[in-house]
């Protein structure tokens, strides 16, 4: 070697500089008049990094020092950009590496005091992975995700990932994805939603690049199938929670990988997937039972088959979520609660499951001992004699929910109550047609000391008498939900506002268009002193005189709906004069007769108030909303 090539830098570093040549720029010769012959012009031609190709730009661009660099880099163009999203992780970190070895006898570089942090600091960054970014349409490209994967590199990168929707113009992609998996190895969480351009390669490269995923969500990704989930078993083992939603291409086979290689798995959501059926789900149930707490499956092809397993193998389940299942009978439920596998089910939903019956649901009572939540929606063939059954046998049960069950009626409800354990605490009727008024024997019947909320909504055969019947038997309700009941009315109304012995707490009776100030004098006369919600929105028999009552004998009030109520200016003068209340939130939405005169008194209702709703208040023009916003400009006001 000839020893001119070497030129010294310090005493003990020698680099090696071979001789170069000049680059040859050839020019044509141009003849002018006055010139000599052969005169030679040499047009410069600019010098860019643009000229060379792809494949120096990488090596050149995987060997920056640091993540700073990267990102300005990242700026420069598109085309950088997308190279730099296309270095992965790992084979930056082998490049630092080499580069350490190879340079062990230089001196350690002073650090840079303008940095924002310290070589260390990057370090342990890199190590949280515990950024979260949310993308929604528009926002959802691949040069934003490209962007992303490489400016959030040097901050510990993204730990979890959302995308709702794609760019209607310029879609997302398997290149975006790629981007993420090569920039993101730390990713944890992945939640993608209508993505129709996302594949099984983009999803491949997800599971190659990030094998520390936890949480994946996939709903309405057409080309996502059996393949994509299959890679993501078998490099993901630390996957906990699974969702998959109207996932056209994806079936059993994906399902049972799962089930196989991930032995963590302690959440399963399936919805709208047609190709589901028994061979996946039984697959994955049986497999990951060590684990497995939640089950929620929705509009999949699975007969009692499935259902028997997760009796069997639920040995973990806490929360089962069972809805639309057609092909499943009354001998699925009833073997699934048999099974006796369920004894650590805790909360239970099934949504127009036709195989539900009284046989099954006691069946079901009597394999899950610890079940605490219990709800049914378009339940049609459960009676009052499989609700009475099923209070009896479910001895740790404390809430109740009951929707559109309309051979329940109000004879089941009452067995419900007087047949319930000490732990019973809420009940909720919503649309339930069946329940209408009957005669009672005038002999007393026993109360239901547990119960503390009532809920009641949409039961147009739900009128006076019951609630005076229910009043009665539970004395101790604290929270009152009795919104769209347009059959009550205040004879059916005060028997049970008179019971409650420890005091109601929240209040619902929006809707009860026949309700008028005498019920709204008697709840506060009884109840003022614990009543902290009350809604009375559309009672259009309520007056100011309901507002002077509420002002004088409430003290602990916060939240109040007086919505399309019959109120005026002076009912809304002295509640907001009222110096013992300290509301949080006042609606007045609708109020036709509430006109500018309230304005000022509104303004001086103090800090307390964060939420004031004006909407539909005619009589009250924008102006004078403007000037009571920045009156009160901490709270927030619609209009």
């Amino acid at each position: 070697m000839d020893s001119s090539c070497l030129l010294s830098l310090a005493p003990n570093v020698d680099v090696f500089c071979p001789p170069r040549k000049r680059s040859r720029v050839t020019a044509p010769f141009i003849f002018k008049g006055g010139e000599k012959k052969g005169t030679e012009k040499q047009k410069q031609q600019p010098c860019s990094m643009d000229v060379l190709p792809d494949e120096c730009l990488f090596e050149i661009l995987r060997r920056l020092p640091g993540n700073k660099e990267r990102s300005n880099s990242a700026c420069v163009s598109k085309r950088w950009l997308m190279l730099l999203s296309s270095i992965r992780a790992s084979e930056m970190a082998a490049h630092k590496n080499n580069g350490t070895v190879g340079c062990k006898a230089l001196k350690k570089p002073l650090p840079d005091l303008n940095s924002a942090m310290s070589t260390d600091e990057e370090e342990e960054f890199e190590s949280t992975a515990y950024l979260t970014r949310k993308l929604k349409a528009k926002d959802a490209t691949d040069v934003r995700l490209a962007a992303m994967a490489v400016g959030t590199g040097g901050h510990g990168g993204l730990g979890k990932l959302y995308i709702e929707g794609s760019n209607a113009t310029r879609p997302l992609t398997d290149i975006g994805l790629s981007a993420v998996a090569r920039g993101c190895p730390s990713l944890r969480v992945l939640s993608m939603w209508n993505v129709p351009f996302i594949s099984d390669i983009g999803l491949s490269e997800i599971a190659s690049g990030c094998p520390m995923l936890e949480n994946l969500d996939l709903c309405r990704c057409p080309l996502i199938s059996d393949k994509g989930l299959i890679a993501v078993a078998q490099k993901c083992p630390n996957l906990t929670s699974l969702m998959v939603e109207s996932c056209l291409s994806i079936g059993n086979e994906g399902l049972q990988a799962i089930g196989r290689c991930c032995p963590k798995l302690k959440s399963i959501v399936i919805k709208d997937c047609p190709l589901v059926g028994d061979q996946g789900v039984a697959s994955l149930v049986s497999a990951a039972s060590s684990f497995l707490a939640r089950i929620r499956l929705q509009n999949v092809n699975i007969s009692d088959v499935s259902l028997a397993v997760i009796g069997h193998y639920g040995k973990a389940v806490a929360d089962l979520a069972l809805t639309g299942l057609q092909s499943v009978s009354e001998r699925g439920f009833w073997v699934m609660g048999n099974a006796l596998g369920l004894q650590n089910l805790k909360s239970v939903l099934i949504n127009s499951c036709r195989g539900v019956t009284d046989l099954g649901l006691e069946a079901i009572a009597k394999g899950s001992p610890n079940l605490k939540q219990l709800c049914l929606r378009r339940c049609c063939y459960l009676s009052d004699a499989g609700l009475k059954a099923f209070a009896i046998t479910a001895r740790a049960l404390e809430n109740l929910h009951l929707e559109e069950c309309n051979r329940i009626s109000l004879i089941g409800v009452l067995g419900c109550l007087l047949n319930c354990n000490e732990k019973f605490r809420a009940l909720s009727l919503v649309k339930c047609l069946g329940i209408k008024d009957i005669s009672f024997c005038t002999a007393p019947l026993p109360s239901c000391m547990s119960l503390r909320s009532l809920t009641i909504r949409d039961c147009p055969g739900f009128t006076g008498a019951s609630l005076a019947v229910v009043g009665k038997i539970c004395p101790q309700l604290q929270h009152v939900d009795l919104s769209g009941l347009v059959g009550a009315t205040d004879a059916g109304l005060l028997p049970l506002i008179e019971s409650s012995e420890v005091g109601l707490v929240t209040v619902n009776l929006s809707g009860c268009v026949d309700l008028t100030d005498a019920v709204v004098t008697a709840l506060v006369k009884t109840h003022g002193t614990t009543l902290q919600m009350l809604n009375l929105e559309g009672c259009k028999k309520v007056t100011d005189k309901s507002l002077l009552v509420i002002a004088d004998g409430c003290s602990l009030l916060d939240d109040l709906d007086m919505s399309r109520c019959m109120i005026g200016d002076y009912g809304i003068a002295v509640l907001a004069s009222a110096s013992q209340l300290k509301l949080q939130v006042l609606s007045l939405a609708g109020c036709s007769k509430l006109t500018q005169k309230i304005l000022p008194f509104l303004g001086n209702m103090g800090r307390s108030m964060m939420g004031l709703n004006l909407q539909n208040c005619k009589l009250i023009s924008a102006q004078g909303i403007g000037a009571l916003e920045e009156k009160l400009w901490w709270c927030d006001i619609f209009y």
